[in-house]
């Protein structure tokens, strides 16, 4: 590459154009090669987390986006980026190095975060502009994280939920390679739900249709919500929910009010919001966002309890979103193996992790090695014991 680059941090999407930003995001290619858009990368979404103070000094979350640009200014390369005094919200557990680390006469924090905030869903981090040679522009983003970790004396810079593409070129910078595990729908182009079921052991296939027919029992019906539909009113009852099951999985919820009415004003397109009705008012709802291939369910929450309330509303729901508009997965969080019976089949995922300190990085290098065989090794014996027919109807493969 002949121009003259220069890397510079930025503390705030509002310094960032939607414009220039969106040429990055936007454009970005999918695990499978084609065009992808992620709604978590946009503009949008990420200036929605600062701007409504859920991302943000106060809560832990210190913008440290690296941008990269030609001496003329022009944005060509970025790693959305926080400087963080903890390690809430972030899914891809670390404390246990803290711990160490701090325990051995160490400073853990502040520690570099390459992630969206609270949102465990695999996207490409090295974003890239249209025209520009990926693999360069990449690989000086990778080497410039690790520059800026190094110039500011933080122990370390953790990129996580990376395409597995992506992990080749952070090894080759100096990170270490770590695997985790979530549970994904994967859409083998069926043409309905039943044909779905139809690849489904006799019993798992009875199991789940019996257990859609209790969760809508004193009836209770489903609402999709999307674009228009998404009025502050319901953004009012969605955050009802959010408030209560937030409060008592985690103490205190990391997303504000503010927050959904700046994402319903900016990209409510790319937000569905499925709602559970019981004598005409709301009584649960799951938000999930639209990618271009794919439907991720973030979080959800209730102020009735109804039996498999949460499995309708979340995971058979999403399928039936993701069979109707042709979408070739739903990622469905962080954790969860009752996801299995359901239809959610173990996926592997990834992050990469620059350690400053040789004894620590070493530490943690023996650590992930084991780490990874275990998690390959769990999958394999999650996947033998899926809900689908032992010979056809396999699923489609993720990509």
């Amino acid at each position: 590459m002949s121009e003259n680059l220069q890397i510079r941090i930025e503390n705030s999407f509002a310094n960032i154009t939607r414009e220039e930003w969106d040429k990055l995001s936007a454009t970005m290619p999918s695990l499978s090669g084609d065009g992808f858009y992620s709604p978590f990368l946009s503009h949008a979404y990420l200036s929605a987390l600062e701007e409504s103070g859920s991302a943000t000094a106060d809560t832990g979350w210190l913008g440290h986006h690296l941008l990269l640009e030609t001496e003329e200014g022009r944005l060509i390369g970025a790693i959305p980026c926080y400087l963080k005094n903890h390690s809430q919200g972030e899914y891809v557990f670390d404390h246990g190095w803290a711990d160490a680390f701090e325990r051995a006469g160490g400073r853990y924090y502040p520690k570099l975060q390459a992630s969206v905030p609270f949102t465990p869903a695999t996207a490409p981090h090295l974003l890239v502009r249209e025209g520009y040679d990926r693999e360069t522009v990449a690989k000086v983003l990778a080497e410039g994280l690790q520059t800026v970790n190094d110039r500011l004396g933080v122990s370390s810079t953790h990129v996580t939920f990376v395409p597995e593409r992506e992990i080749e070129t952070f090894e080759a910078a100096g990170y270490l390679h770590r695997t985790d595990q979530q549970f994904h729908f994967l859409n083998a182009v069926y043409d309905s739900y039943d044909a779905f079921l139809d690849t489904l052991a006799s019993r798992k296939r009875k199991a789940l249709k019996k257990e859609r027919r209790t969760a809508l029992e004193n009836g209770i019906e489903i609402d999709w919500l999307t674009g228009d539909d998404l009025t502050e009113d319901i953004w009012d009852q969605f955050f009802t929910f959010y408030m209560d099951t937030g409060s008592r999985k985690w103490g205190r919820p990391y997303l504000t009010r503010e927050f959904y009415s700046l994402i319903g004003e900016r990209m409510a397109k790319d937000i569905l919001l499925v709602m559970a009705k019981r004598e005409g008012r709301y009584i649960a709802g799951a938000i999930n966002f639209i990618g271009s291939d794919a439907l991720y369910g973030r979080h959800w929450g209730c102020i009735e309890d109804h039996r498999f309330l949460h499995f309708e509303v979340c995971y058979h729901q999403a399928i039936d979103y993701a069979i109707a508009h042709n979408l070739k997965r739903v990622e469905a969080g962080a954790q969860g193996e009752h996801k299995l019976a359901r239809g959610y089949l173990p996926v592997t995922t990834h992050s990469a992790h620059y350690i400053a300190h040789e004894g620590l990085k070493q530490a943690i290098a023996e650590f992930l090695e084991h780490e990874r065989e275990d998690v390959a090794h769990f999958n394999d014996i999650l996947t033998d014991h899926g809900p689908y027919k032992k010979s056809g109807g396999k699923p489609a493969e993720e990509e």
